[in-house]
């Protein structure tokens, strides 16, 4: 009796549904906005919510999916099947012949599974071969991290540097409106001409030129920082200005960071677990020439209208099982398993060129950085000696031009080239900054100011 429960259960089983689970995004967690943002902010903002990141998150968490894909191939399957149905159709009586007609009942059931028990090695490869994807996509994550940093840290360098030269800028635009007031009242008694008090007052406005310009930069920055930030338009927006800014370090031997960075970098590591990827496509491939064994089993039953027989006796009398072994053995693929030998040696010579390109890039950006840092380092102490000097002549011009020993013409050049040296020294200030920010990422360095 036992049994005929089982025939009955496996007649009206349903067609399983698989409800699919979604991975959800917890990137897109919500954060407190800071009042003033400093690096650090910005760094762990841009970790959290920027897109291009979370994209590459989400292409992880694929892979992931593909590794439990295909780990779960090694296990046996199991599907039931029900394929009841109702036949209208007419009969005729035996005994009386009268035509009568009715709905009959038939159908069938089953259960099956099966299992493969070997198949040249192909499914424990494409196991290894998943894994290693997954720790690729963990690896590309951490190399637009490293990019999202560098971007951000030099946009947020842009910004120190633009409003270091408003505050020199609006200092010389205080002195020359002073200079335009005290030629005023020289002009008021005779004391100067008209052509030199209309010299200044064109270099006071040139300079506030200047002033305009260099807060329309700043404005530009903050947007470009903004915008990696990926901030809505509404969001207020203002950094922290440091107490100091090293601009100069002492220098890691260029060998040793290079050293460093190829053994570190995860885009290096990235490529050479690409070549690892690549051999395994090797294997999966050699695995075509060898036999496959699989084991199956099932499990059925069907039932038909019958008067003589009862349903439950039919499910009984229609009741099979089945246990089996499936042997292939590849014989000839027309070239298929060939082709994809080769064609997978070739994906290993591919990736192995990727690596040494990787390889070789990173060496070249890094010894791009040291000599950056070199450059930036020897501009900015030339500008700090130069500025000094520059600033000193300038202030002497400006003591001349009160007691009328020097000309506005004279005053203007000291002026111009005091202005250039401010510049250039901001410009070298920040630059080295920067650079030696980048060269010390490249060694492991956490960016900071």
């Amino acid at each position: 009796m036992f049994s005929n429960y089982i025939h009955r259960f496996l007649f009206w089983i349903l067609i399983f549904r698989i409800v699919p689970t979604y991975a959800q995004d917890t990137t897109a967690s919500q954060v407190k906005l800071p009042e003033k943002w400093d690096l650090q902010a910005c760094l762990d903002y841009a970790k959290i919510n920027n897109i291009t990141l979370n994209s590459y998150r989400l292409n992880r968490l694929s892979s992931q999916q593909d590794l439990e894909l295909s780990k779960a191939a090694v296990l046996p399957n199991l599907s039931a099947s029900a394929s009841p149905s109702l036949i209208q159709s007419k009969t005729i009586d035996p005994v009386t012949g009268d035509l009568k007609s009715g709905v009959r009942f038939s159908g069938s059931s089953s259960l099956n599974s099966s299992v493969i028990l070997y198949n040249g090695g192909y499914l424990k490869t494409d196991i290894q071969q998943k894994d290693l994807l997954v720790k690729i996509a963990g690896l590309d994550v951490a190399t637009v991290e490293n990019d999202i940093t560098l971007q951000i840290t030099q946009a947020y360098l842009n910004i120190l540097l633009a409003k270091e030269n408003i505050v020199y800028v609006r200092d010389v635009v205080a002195t020359s409106s002073a200079q335009v007031q005290q030629q005023q009242q020289f002009y008021d008694v005779g004391a100067v001409a008209l052509k030199d008090l209309v010299q200044l007052q064109a270099q006071l406005a040139n300079d506030k030129y200047t002033l305009v310009t260099a807060e329309n930069t700043h404005r530009q920055n903050l947007l470009v920082l903004k915008q990696l930030l990926q901030l809505p338009t509404v969001t207020p927006f203002e950094i922290v200005e440091p107490d100091t800014l090293m601009g100069n370090a002492l220098l890691t031997p260029l060998l040793d960071a290079q050293q460093t960075a190829l053994d570190t970098r995860p885009e290096v590591k990235s490529s050479e677990l690409g070549v690892q990827v690549a051999t395994l496509d090797v294997r999966k491939a050699r695995a075509g020439y060898l036999p496959a064994l699989t084991a199956g089993a099932g499990l059925g039953t069907s039932y038909a209208h019958n008067d003589n027989y009862s349903f439950l006796r039919q499910l009984d009398n229609n009741f099979y099982q089945q246990v089996g072994l499936t042997l292939s053995v590849p014989i000839f693929s027309r070239r298929a398993n060939r082709v994809n030998e080769e064609k997978a040696k070739i994906g290993v010579g591919q990736a192995e060129l990727t690596l040494q390109n990787t390889r070789t890039n990173l060496s070249q950006e890094v010894e791009r950085a040291y000599i950056n840092v070199q450059n930036a380092q020897g501009q900015y102490d030339a500008a700090v000696e130069q500025l000094r000097y520059t600033q000193e002549a300038y202030r002497i011009a400006n003591e001349q031009l009160k007691i009328g020993a020097a000309n506005t013409v004279e005053v203007l050049q000291q002026k111009n080239l005091y202005v250039q040296s401010m510049q250039s020294y901001i410009q070298a200030k920040y630059a080295a900054a920067l650079y030696i920010r980048i060269y010390d990422f490249y060694r492991g360095v956490p960016v900071h100011l």
